[in-house]
């Protein structure tokens, strides 16, 4: 990644027009170079610079540190790991990843949350709790939520209201599928008696893990999982992840390189052969505080 900023880039780390931004650079309020006749801003002495000055941005007592927190999804923990980006992660649930975003505990965070008021995802949470703060919502992926069973029962469970009587492994209660499970089966009638509970599983692949080693009948998963262990799936409804990425991280190595990695042709390809996702809107900014 460049040691330098360029003018939109800058304007984008200031929220400020770039034009608002030349005239910085005409009063020589913020540190750049003119290079074959375009304006360049060293990341270090912009840095200083904002240390230095509160007018227009408030840095961070100190730096977040480079994790990925919020839900799991396994496009996602494969391109961090494959882009060798050096970004660690903690997943454990939309909820808890607001909670530790919130805290700074890290860069970013993974989420699908969905909102019965406005029927919509994300937005609504994030607004009510960052509005203000440096915090943009970028869309990751659309993916594909219902039934995981083993191939015996793809027949008999159908919908919502064949899962009684069934063992259905559950997410803990930060995870926004369990929320959306719990919403959905109260609207079809189906009662907490009704069905027999699990251990709970903390990620995607162990909720679809459980069904294929036979500890659960059903899991609320995901289509690309159901393949993975050759299991079947029954959609339900095609749910919007979103990345809350800090805006100042995101002009910081790490994230550089993990979004210029997934630019390229291997993500592509990846998210092609999983099924049930759908990267078209990538990058799609859905809240920008």
């Amino acid at each position: 990644m460049s040691e330098y900023l360029t003018t939109k880039e800058l304007a984008d780390l200031l929220r400020i027009k770039e034009r608002k931004v030349y005239d910085l650079a005409a009063s020589g309020d913020v540190p750049c170079s003119r290079a074959m006749g375009k304006l360049l801003f060293p990341r270090r002495a912009v840095d200083a610079w904002l240390a230095e000055n509160s007018t227009g941005f408030t840095p961070a007592e100190a730096p977040r540190p480079s994790v990925f927190l919020g839900s799991h999804d396994p496009l996602l923990d494969w391109a961090l790991r494959e882009s060798g980006a050096g970004l660690a992660t903690f997943f454990d649930g939309s909820l808890d990843g607001l909670d530790r975003f919130a805290a700074c505990e890290g860069v970013a965070a993974g989420l699908h949350i969905f909102d019965v008021g406005t029927n919509t995802w994300n937005v609504p949470a994030v607004a009510d709790r960052f509005k203000g703060d440096d915090v943009v919502l970028m869309e990751w992926a659309g993916r594909q939520r219902g039934f995981i069973v083993r191939p015996e029962d793809g027949d008999v469970v159908t919908g919502l209201t064949n899962l009684r009587g069934r063992r259905i492994v559950p997410r803990q209660p930060a995870a926004g599928s369990q929320q959306l499970l719990e919403h959905l089966l109260e609207q079809a009638g189906v009662g907490a008696a009704e069905i027999t509970v699990t251990a709970p599983a903390r990620s995607e692949s162990d909720a679809a893990l459980a069904v294929s080693e036979g500890t659960a009948d059903a899991a609320f998963g995901l289509a690309a999982l159901a393949d993975h262990y050759h299991l079947e799936f029954v959609p339900l409804l095609t749910e919007r992840f979103d990345l809350l990425v800090d805006r100042r991280a995101w002009f910081e190595p790490p994230l550089q390189v993990f979004m210029e990695f997934c630019g390229g042709a291997e993500f592509a390809a990846k998210a092609a052969a999983m099924r049930g996702y759908d990267v078209s809107g990538r990058g799609r900014i859905h809240f920008n505080a």
